[in-house]
């Protein structure tokens, strides 16, 4: 049996709460809708840190953040971490990126072989957080209310323009893959929207009845974390109104549909070069967005709507169905190698995801599911913080702050800390000491300021003298392009028609 193709569409900071296919009333997404109708939903996955580099270098290692110090989004990803571009190369597939993945570093392919664009955030080390001076905040870079305050309408942004060229060039690839006959592939196509700044095009912000928008249905944290994070993002002294809070929920899912208009483009080329049949697609999303729910904005957190992704697979093989055991991103490593099928390469580094592809595929649950999540970035007190979701339950932990522990079955809005309720003293007390077993949090805090001081003083000494830049440029050679006087016209448009015109005999 030939190997199918993967191909993983993946948006940015995209709750599965906010989505038609995950059941909101007013969030239009017709192309999620259809593959969840057609294949596998999953509902209860998560990210593995609820910040973009971090998240993106665990589900492309299928490692936990604080194995590989993918702490923050400045964090190197080593070239030496191997990754599911790697292995499926291994198994003979042909593997491409087009658009985002935040890569730090001067490796910005990571088992990629080709990769169609330039990526939209910086590939160097300025983006450090400072948890030596952990109540600093960097303007520069840090999160504020502007994003709120600001959101609405506009022609065009530096988002959309990214998405644009993420999409054509994805486009593009998966016809030449069809007029080469190149199979089997696995292809990235990320793109950066719902992620803020809050501003749609007029055409998707138009989809919605402004007066319409839900605003947020849960009161204000007042857990000592999300106090940080209302501090780091400035929500604490920024007052937004109503207005401003529906203005940016409006363009949130403006952009919400956005993105499905995307993944239908890139589901449309698959279907019409022929290779829809021959192609496990995957939607994700590398964290998600409180939108406003708490008080809180962006990401950062452990609550449900920064710290859940969107998860759908469907294509050959797959049932539908809808799995409720928890689950996350470093998942997806074994996933893809039990996708392409045969024996596992040799691998590099023990993994710390599981894969669903039996689950996908009908397969009964062993046991109550987990997901692990960690953070070691800005905002934290410069100590890290960690969640683990197993079964219904929800438990975090950092070594300064009271523990939370949610239902998630019964208090799926997380209204209700049960840490101390005396009924599941026996399962806090547990799940305490699983923390303890897992993690050391002093050795990682040391681990984290050590690489901080080495990042500031690296980027410190590149911003003196000449410039090495590792942002990534795409690579083109406009000489082999469309028509040149090395080739026969007609030749080249004979090779870049599909389907190809059939001659008559």
């Amino acid at each position: 049996m030939t190997s199918p193709n993967i191909v993983l569409i993946m948006a940015d900071q995209l709750a599965p709460h906010f989505t038609g296919a995950y059941g909101h009333t007013l969030v239009k997404t017709p192309h999620m809708d259809r593959l969840a109708a057609r294949g596998a939903r999953f509902d209860a996955a998560y990210c593995n840190a609820p910040l973009c580099a971090p998240s993106r270098f665990s589900f492309m290692s299928g490692q936990h953040v604080t194995r590989i110090a993918a702490y923050d989004n400045a964090s190197e990803f080593p070239a030496t971490v191997p990754t599911f571009a790697h292995y499926l190369r291994l198994k003979g597939y042909r593997t491409c990126l087009s658009g985002k993945m935040h890569f730090v570093g001067p490796d910005q392919l990571h088992g990629f072989e080709e990769r169609l664009t330039t990526d939209i955030y910086p590939a160097d080390h300025a983006w450090t957080p400072d948890w030596e001076m952990p109540d600093e905040r960097i303007d520069k870079w840090y999160h504020n209310m502007d994003a709120v305050r600001e959101a609405g309408v506009a022609a065009t942004t530096f988002q959309i323009e990214y998405d644009e060229e993420t999409a054509f060039f994805a486009r593009r690839k998966i016809f030449d893959y069809a007029m080469n006959k190149v199979a089997p592939f696995c292809m990235v196509v990320s793109f950066i929207h719902p992620h803020d700044p809050y501003v749609a095009r007029p055409e998707w912000w138009d989809l919605y009845d402004h007066d319409a928008i839900d605003m947020p249905g849960s009161p204000e944290a007042g857990d000592p974390h999300s106090r940080r994070l209302m501090k780091g993002i400035e929500a604490d002294k920024v007052a937004v109104s109503d207005e401003e809070v529906r203005n940016a929920r409006h363009a949130y899912y403006a952009n919400t549909s956005y993105f499905d208009s995307k993944l239908g483009d890139i589901i449309q080329a698959l279907e019409e070069s022929g290779q829809l049949d021959d192609t496990v697609i995957i939607v994700t999303a590398d964290h998600g967005d409180m939108l406003g729910e708490r008080g809180l904005w962006y990401k950062m957190s452990f609550f449900e709507h920064s710290a859940r992704v969107p998860l759908i697979v469907a294509g050959p093989g797959v049932v539908n169905r809808t799995v409720s055991e928890p689950c996350s991103l470093v998942d997806l490593l074994p996933t893809f190698l039990d996708i392409a099928g045969g024996e596992w390469p040799d691998l590099g580094m023990p993994l710390d995801g599981r894969s669903l592809w039996l689950l996908a595929r009908g397969a009964v649950q062993e046991g109550e599911g987990e997901a692990i999540c960690e953070y070691c970035a800005e905002c934290a007190p410069a100590n890290p913080l960690f969640m683990i979701r197993r079964g219904r339950f929800k438990y975090i932990h950092c070594d300064v702050d009271p523990p939370q522990l949610y239902d998630l079955k019964a208090d799926p809005m997380e209204r209700t800390n049960l840490a101390d309720d005396p009924v599941l003293a026996e399962r806090a007390a547990a799940f305490a000491a699983e923390v303890k077993e897992r993690w050391d949090s002093a050795a990682i805090r040391e681990n984290v300021l050590a690489t901080q001081r080495q990042r500031r003083a690296i980027h410190a000494a590149m911003e003196a003298g000449t410039l090495t830049s590792w942002d990534y440029q795409p690579r083109r050679e406009a000489s082999q392009e469309f028509v040149r006087n090395h080739m026969d016209w007609t030749e080249a448009a004979e090779k870049m028609r599909f389907p190809p015109f059939a001659r008559k005999t």
